[in-house]
């Protein structure tokens, strides 16, 4: 099997594996996955807001907020395929930018 075509059966396989973020700690009585806190849970947390993190907070806004797809309603199962779904877009989007930077490389470098 070719190297690429391996990687990419790995991909899809961590592709599928998204959800677990969610169902693990709802296993656990967690109340969310690790790292994925609103700036209320921070507060709640630390006692109070790390300066930068809120100004990015109001500067940045998610393109897929809380990995939900347009329409998608609440739910242990939409919410996997929502996590599925961003997982997706964001392999294709650095998969792209990736391939378009080589290609770029290869041609100045004149092995194109």
């Amino acid at each position: 099997m070719v190297r690429t075509k391996k990687l990419w059966i790995g991909i899809g396989v961590l592709i599928l594996f998204t959800p677990f973020g969610l169902i693990v700690p709802k296993w656990f009585g967690a109340e969310g996955a690790w790292g994925e806190w609103s700036l209320e849970e921070i507060e709640k947390i630390l006692g109070y807001v790390p300066e930068g993190m809120n100004h990015l907070a109001k500067t940045w806004k998610a393109p897929l907020p809380d990995y939900a797809v347009l329409g998608q309603s609440k739910g242990l199962v939409l919410e996997g395929l929502g996590y599925m779904v961003s997982a997706i877009i964001g392999i294709a989007l650095t998969a792209a930018v990736m391939y378009i930077i080589v290609k770029l490389l290869c041609r100045k470098n004149g092995s194109d």
